[in-house]
């Protein structure tokens, strides 16, 4: 009998608190033959000697253990009063509202317990159940309330040490914030909220957060303009780049409009998609062009990245890269911005930058899904689905749709421009994450990697998988289409982990690239099959 988690364990030290073996885990479809041991890739003797592992054997925040207990005491001190700014409406302005609302109202009914992935992917992990870390926040934020104290102690059960602080940070980070636990909550609470907030306490006050989010992320982002690092020079040289390729595949050159003053759209991209999948600018701008649409991107520093790391660990960075997208639509005084294939761009742009943008940065901004599917159901873009006639189904990407509720104009395209297009089960507001969100498709350190693909992605996994049951032999072709670029970097990694496209021809990308494909005028294929 495995041994029973609970709660106060959280707190003592000695030994790792959950070993995760592979048989623990939910099996997948018998056509994928997995032959991938051990479940995680083993920490070196150095990575163990500086950060905690003692949660699961897995490093995702990579908290570096503390010197002396004279370090351990204070930064759990500051964790403490961390968490009373948390309760503070002049420090948490944003979110107390849904955070109070979901730390005093949880009847622990654990419906939300069956709606997680990492949870029952795991093999119900109980540390990965969504009410364990919140009932642990819930209990500390009892004692500070009751005792005001800034020192270590029981806090309604809760022994609060270093321990018990390096573990609640790294289980912050065994959450994709899907909040497919809020969807199935009765009471509308969002137990991936606390995961956040959780996160933002480490970063505002303790000063972790991992590295890809921050440091290589939100701060290169600031300085430069760009997560990647691309360069205004860098992005032309990728726009020219671009252009010549859509020559080759339509016939004729299409100049992509940069820095157009007074344009009606700025249409903004994860900086990712210039880097990896320049295929997917390339056919808005086909689109776009075919249109007859008056858009621009920016050349301007952060104006072309729509990137914002921010938004799943600290409010401040947040509202830093939101308050700079504004400023560069500003200058270019386009009338609405608008956001690509990016859903925690779509979240924070056009849900979570309302809290910061106004005056006149509160420029109109909205999604380029409602727009793709009015040219194509319209007539205005002609299709030939027959161009289509392969296997496709839809991911659904859990920022644009459990959080935005954009459903159905993703789906009314691809049932007109795919003859063999198929719903995963679940789809909709009810799908599962790809396993990537809230920034763990970038985080690529240490053994976390192996954990993403193995238990975050598995459900997304198993879905693929049986969405393409019956045509699951690698001699047809199928698509997974991922209108998201985080979406699309966890889909790369995942499949690669388990050669999927050896093994079942399966392939991931964007929907911009299937419209073009079923576009009349464009007679060379658009999608290449390939691996990539």
């Amino acid at each position: 009998m495995k041994e029973k988690i609970g709660l106060a364990d959280i707190a003592k030290s000695g030994r790792q608190l959950v070993t995760l073996e592979a048989s623990d885990l939910i099996s997948l479809p018998g056509c994928l033959l997995v032959e991938r041991e051990p479940l995680l890739e083993p920490l070196s003797q150095g990575q163990k000697e500086k950060f905690d592992t003692s949660l699961d054997g897995v490093v995702g925040l990579g908290i570096p253990k503390p010197k002396t207990k004279e370090e351990e005491d204070a930064l759990v001190g500051r964790f403490l009063a961390g968490l009373e700014k948390l309760l503070s409406a002049q420090d948490n302005w944003t979110f107390l509202q849904p955070l109070l609302l979901t730390l005093e109202n949880c009847t622990k009914c654990q419906t939300c317990s069956d709606a997680c992935p990492a949870y029952v992917a795991s093999g119900r992990k109980e540390i990965y159940r969504p009410t364990f870390r919140a009932e642990i926040l819930r209990r500390i934020i009892r004692g500070v309330r009751k005792t005001k104290r800034s020192s270590k102690g029981p806090y309604d059960g809760i022994e609060v040490n270093w321990t018990t602080v390096a573990r609640l940070g790294e289980l912050a980070y065994r959450c994709t914030l899907c909040r497919r636990c809020a969807q199935v909550c009765p009471l509308a609470l969002d137990n991936g909220l606390i995961s956040r907030e959780i996160r933002k306490v480490f970063s505002q006050e303790l000063g972790f957060a991992p590295a890809e989010l921050h440091e290589q992320g939100t701060v290169k982002q600031l300085a430069s303009g760009s997560t990647t690092g691309l360069s205004p020079k860098a992005l032309a040289n990728v726009i020219s780049f671009m252009e010549d390729d859509i020559e080759e595949k339509i016939g004729r050159r299409i100049d992509i409009p940069v820095d157009k003053e007074g344009a009606d759209i700025l249409l903004i991209h994860n900086a990712g998609e210039y880097m990896a999948w320049p295929e997917n600018p390339a056919a808005f701008a086909i689109l776009f062009d075919a249109a007859g649409l008056n858009w621009t991107l920016s050349s301007d520093l952060i104006g072309y990245d729509a990137v914002n790391y921010g938004i799943w660990y600290d409010d401040i960075q947040a509202a830093r890269v939101a308050v700079r997208q504004a400023e560069a639509a500003r200058r270019l005084n386009v009338k609405k911005i608008m956001v690509g294939e990016c859903g925690h761009a779509h979240k924070a742009l056009l849900v979570i930058a309302d809290r910061v943008l106004t005056g006149d940065l509160n420029i109109p901004r909205e999604s380029a899904m409602p727009v793709l599917a009015d040219l194509v159901l319209s007539g205005k873009i002609k299709v030939d689905p027959a161009k289509n006639d392969f296997p496709v189904t839809l991911h659904d990407p859990c920022n644009m749709v459990r959080l935005m509720g954009i459903v159905d104009p993703q789906r009314q395209i691809l049932k007109k421009i795919c003859p063999q297009f198929r719903e995963m089960t679940p789809h909709g507001v009810e799908n599962y994450c790809c396993g990537g969100g809230s920034g763990f498709a970038i985080m690529q350190s240490m053994n976390f990697p192996s954990w993403r693909n193995s238990v975050s992605g598995r459900m997304k996994l198993k879905q693929t998988l049986e969405v393409f049951g019956d045509v699951i032999d690698p001699a047809i072709k199928k698509y997974v289409c991922a209108p998201c670029s985080n979406c699309k970097g966890q889909l790369r990694d995942l499949y690669q982990h388990y050669d999927l496209w050896e093994k079942t021809s399966i392939m991931y990308g964007g929907l911009v690239e299937l419209i073009v494909n079923a576009m009349v005028d464009v007679e060379k294929p658009f999608i290449e099959w390939e691996w990539h």
